[in-house]
């Protein structure tokens, strides 16, 4: 049964123009919506959206369950029901039928971060004086910095730099800009690799980072330098440029930080989200409580009540 891809393409244009997601994550929707409507056609023989029942969706799962991880299965479930809360917003639907479907049951985990001495070891693992040396520097020392995702990272340009007041200009999720402070060692890690990037750059590219061909550098080769960076010291397998911006978070609360402050510094849109980073040290926590709470000390003392 043939598709029709007016409907994708209409929400993906949506989420474009009227959400402002990122073309990674629409490319995303889009591929997770075509893979489930493809099924809806092919295996339960509804062709219009707005034909589909709770029933499949759930044969939808069912049908990849196995195949794929929990986490895969939920963000498909996810894709799916954005999907008809747009139908319904056009109205061409009245109720989503996916809302009755539970979520697969997702792992627990903490967020993976480097302790202060393997954070201050990464720092300084791109020790040369060459071109990506500098540029890998400034780079890991601004997301440490300024708890910075890597796409928030490789889009910055020059003119978001703000050197007199040591600030940094980022478009977040969803095209959102936030001001975040930028610290001394970031700071000096950032002026050498300006002063090497005005005399080799090409003055009118306006990405604060280069690639070796002069553009704007890629992600993924920076992903590829962070490995290098992570294998040279030995650290664990597995981590991600992400895992600083998590340092970042992890490391401002221990030291002090109001989780408000952090919030506002990530861009997160939810306290939730950042008071995931609360957890990852419940021995500090406690002690804190212990010593500023009036009444903690009695929990454990014999007039504890």
């Amino acid at each position: 049964m043939e598709l029709d891809d007016t409907a994708i393409q209409a929400f993906a244009d949506y989420l474009s123009v009227i959400r402002g997601r990122a073309a990674n994550t629409v490319r995303a929707y889009r591929r997770d919506l075509t893979e489930f409507l493809c099924f809806a056609a092919e295996e339960r023989g509804v062709k219009r959206p707005e034909d589909i029942q709770k029933a499949d969706v759930r044969a939808f799962l069912f049908h990849l369950h196995g195949r794929n991880q929990n986490v895969s299965l939920a963000r498909k479930l996810s894709t799916i029901r954005t999907f008809f809360r747009y139908l319904i917003r056009e109205g061409r639907l009245k109720a989503n039928p996916a809302l009755g479907v539970a979520t697969p049951r997702l792992p627990k985990k903490q967020p993976a971060f480097l302790n202060v001495d393997e954070a201050f070891a990464l720092m300084i693992a791109p020790a040369a004086d060459d071109p990506d040396a500098l540029r890998d520097r400034a780079a890991l020392e601004l997301l440490y910095s300024s708890g910075l995702r890597i796409g928030e990272l490789v889009g910055l340009n020059v003119n978001d730099l703000d050197m007199a007041q040591a600030l940094v200009r980022v478009t977040g999720k969803g095209g959102k800009q936030r001001i975040v402070p930028v610290g001394s060692k970031a700071m000096g890690a950032l002026k050498s690799y300006l002063r090497h990037r005005l005399q080799t750059g090409d003055a009118d590219e306006p990405a604060l980072f280069l690639g070796r061909r002069g553009g704007r550098l890629n992600d993924r080769v920076f992903r590829r330098r962070f490995d290098h960076y992570i294998l040279k010291l030995g650290l664990a397998t597995g981590l991600s440029p992400h895992a600083l911006r998590h340092t970042f978070a992890t490391h401002m609360l221990e030291g002090g930080a109001d989780v408000r402050t952090v919030q506002e510094l990530l861009g997160h849109a939810s306290l939730s989200t950042t008071q995931k980073y609360t957890h990852v040290n419940l021995t500090q926590l406690m002690k804190a409580y212990d010593a500023a709470h009036p009444r903690a000390k009695s929990r454990s003392g014999a007039g504890a009540r």
